[in-house]
């Protein structure tokens, strides 16, 4: 009798699917695509399933169910492809630093261009606040003022001195909630401090490179006890989108939007068109410069793409 389960663990061919109170390791027999994308995982955790037993106990993955939601991720491996991250998720938290490591500001909209073409609301997390001097508060207070003023909430954590922590659990709180960052970030140790008892492994940062390693093999969603279950990531080094258009990012970069309604052409990408209602804004403050930058950099690095991909196929 088939068994209908969400996948809680995924570890590249074997999946881990929840069902009452019993776990079936679960696999899946031929390719799945996301509209016209080969993926390279065609399930991901938070995915809906019905799954067959075969004799031995394990299971085989039968059907997808409808996903509310998604986010994926260009393949760094295979750049032709998507990785599927996540799915059927309430939030996202993007984890950073200030230092320990550096603060890479342009990951943050990274990774909000991955959530916000399916409108999942995200929210950004700045851990080891206990390392902050007056250089670092003065800096979080401007990220705090820049996110915040376009919809995406800002908070301050240390899950060593346990700073904010309360307050998290609060957004976390009956939501499922996908968390990722760079590695470094301290990501574990804050799932550590949210959710005492699961013991996901931490490690130090590199006194030579600034930088962590990676310390999650495999996307995992766990169960908190006060209500709600969060989806953990390995950290994630760089984002690219191999799945976007120019104009899909002109069109998720939510302030840009807005004012392009009073643009002279409806297909202006905001660079050098006469008439831009977003390079007026920008001129005026009205449009952050570090978003322009970073919005101007993932253009630029699609059209490459696209550029090497049109030539590839002459």
């Amino acid at each position: 009798m088939p068994i209908q389960g969400t996948v809680v663990k995924s570890t590249g061919n074997w999946y881990q699917v929840s069902a009452g109170n019993k776990i079936y390791p679960s696999r899946i027999i031929g390719k799945f695509r996301l509209g016209d994308k080969l993926l390279t995982n065609p399930v991901a955790v938070g995915d809906k399933v019905l799954i067959e037993l075969e004799s031995d106990g394990h299971g085989i993955i039968k059907t997808i169910f409808s996903r509310s939601n998604y986010i994926t991720r260009q393949s760094p491996r295979q750049r032709h492809q998507l990785h599927l991250l996540a799915a059927n998720v309430d939030q996202a938290i993007v984890v950073v630093t200030l230092v320990q490591p550096n603060l890479k500001q342009g990951f943050i909209d990274r990774f909000i261009l991955m959530t916000e073409p399916q409108n999942i609301p995200c929210s950004v997390v700045v851990n080891k606040c206990d390392l902050f001097g007056p250089e670092e508060e003065e800096q979080y207070q401007a990220l705090k003022q820049l996110y915040e003023s376009i919809g995406y909430p800002v908070m301050n954590t240390s899950a060593t001195m346990g700073t904010g922590i309360d307050d998290l659990k609060k957004h976390l709180r009956d939501k499922i909630t996908f968390i990722g960052g760079q590695s470094g970030v301290g990501k574990s140790t804050l799932i550590n401090a949210i959710q005492p008892g699961l013991d996901l492994r931490t490690t130090e940062i590199s006194d030579y490179t600034g930088k962590g390693t990676h310390t999650t093999t495999f996307a995992e969603m766990h169960s908190l006890d006060f209500g709600g279950k969060i989806i953990d990531t390995p950290g994630i080094k760089t984002l690219s989108f191999n799945n976007l258009e120019p104009m899909d990012v002109a069109h998720n970069f939510r302030e840009f939007f807005t004012v392009a309604q009073d643009c002279r052409y409806g297909d202006c990408l905001h660079r050098d068109e006469p008439g831009c209602a977003v390079k007026k804004a920008l001129d005026e403050g009205r449009v952050h410069p570090l978003r322009y930058a970073n919005y101007c950099a993932i253009l630029e690095e699609i059209e490459d793409q696209n550029y090497w991909e049109r030539h590839k196929e002459m």
